[in-house]
């Protein structure tokens, strides 16, 4: 054999002679597809914004677990369909009340009557009712676990984000090994302006200290290219050449032997996680709870009730001069 074959090719392979995994599958908020040695998971709500529904963690992890076991698979990269990576959490469902529309988020009959229940969930957000912190943490840790199957996969994770990846939807870039960014791209988390706390706690062990702080004490953004020059990104092209300067980088891990790649990811895990990665995650989800249930958090969750949660979001970004697509710091 060469060292260059894939764990499935030359006739002394484990593998010879088994069944391929399946190349494709279609979830209820993305879709994943092998084409060589990579895998691609797409975020498929672009209507939405590619928002974040209670099936988006379920899927991403299954996904991710189906790409680490199979052979031909030597790097995964996620990404979204549409206009942007993801807008965040689909907090409209939340904050505006609509039990009927959480509900309709959900594919699985098996979350009924359970703490992932949207219908729970949602009662559990209501400014008029007594919060329960733990079926909060309930639910929003598993978000978490599902969000860092990119961090813990075996396998190289490469994020591809383009248009907009704010909120919920940084958090999940964040947990990748690589981010690929194109350079207009809108990178941020601005409910840390109210109603939010970044879940997954990532923020200070991708930028450091001071800059997690100087985004997140204003709930700023930065561009994809800022983003480059702050070491988040590793590459941020001109958003007509993000495919192909992604598909550069996924071909070049995609050559390297999956046991060499698996080993290095490991190994430097060791140092990422010797951090406090998960205390930071802990941390965040419960601190994420509280800042949904404090008197300032629940007047814009009845504010988002009485006009709509675009309308607060606009009315939370307009003074900072941020609102919609713009990156603005004063």
């Amino acid at each position: 054999m060469s060292w260059q074959d894939g764990l499935t090719e030359g006739a002394d392979s484990p593998f010879r002679g088994r069944p391929l995994p399946a190349d494709s599958a279609t979830y209820p908020t993305l879709t994943y597809e092998v084409t060589g040695r990579i895998a691609r998971i797409t975020f498929n709500r672009p209507e939405r914004g590619n928002a974040i529904t209670p099936d988006t963690p379920l899927d991403l992890a299954h996904a991710v677990e189906r790409a680490d076991l199979d052979p031909r698979v030597h790097v995964i990269v996620v990404s979204g369909r549409g206009s942007g990576f993801c807008a965040g959490y689909d907090l409209a469902l939340f904050a505006e009340g609509d039990m009927a529309a959480a509900a309709a988020t959900s594919a699985g009959d098996d979350r009924d009557g359970t703490v992932l229940d949207p219908v729970v969930q949602a009662r559990n957000h209501d400014p008029d009712a007594v919060w329960d912190p733990v079926l909060d943490f309930a639910m929003m840790s598993r978000f978490n676990r599902g969000f860092a199957s990119l961090l813990r996969a075996d396998k190289p994770t490469v994020a591809k984000v383009h248009g907009f990846c704010v909120g919920g939807g940084s958090d999940i870039a964040l947990f990748a090994d690589q981010i690929v960014a194109a350079a207009d791209t809108k990178i941020g988390y601005p409910p840390t302006r109210v109603w939010g706390i970044p879940a997954a706690g990532m923020w200070a062990h991708r930028v450091g200290d001071q800059r997690a702080k100087r985004l997140l004490f204003t709930g700023d953004t930065i561009t994809g290219a800022e983003a480059y020059e702050w070491g988040l990104a590793v590459e941020a092209p001109p958003a007509d050449e993000l495919d192909e300067r992604t598909e550069a980088l996924l071909e070049r891990i995609a050559r390297v032997p999956v046991n060499q790649l698996v080993l290095t990811k490991l190994a430097l895990n060791t140092a990422l996680l010797a951090q406090g990665v998960e205390t930071s995650g802990m941390v965040g989800t419960l601190f994420d709870g509280i800042a949904r249930h404090t008197r300032e958090g629940h007047a814009f969750a009845r504010r988002a009730g009485e006009a709509g949660f675009r309308a607060a979001v606009r009315e939370r970004d307009e003074p900072f001069g941020d609102a919609g697509r713009t990156v603005f710091r004063g």
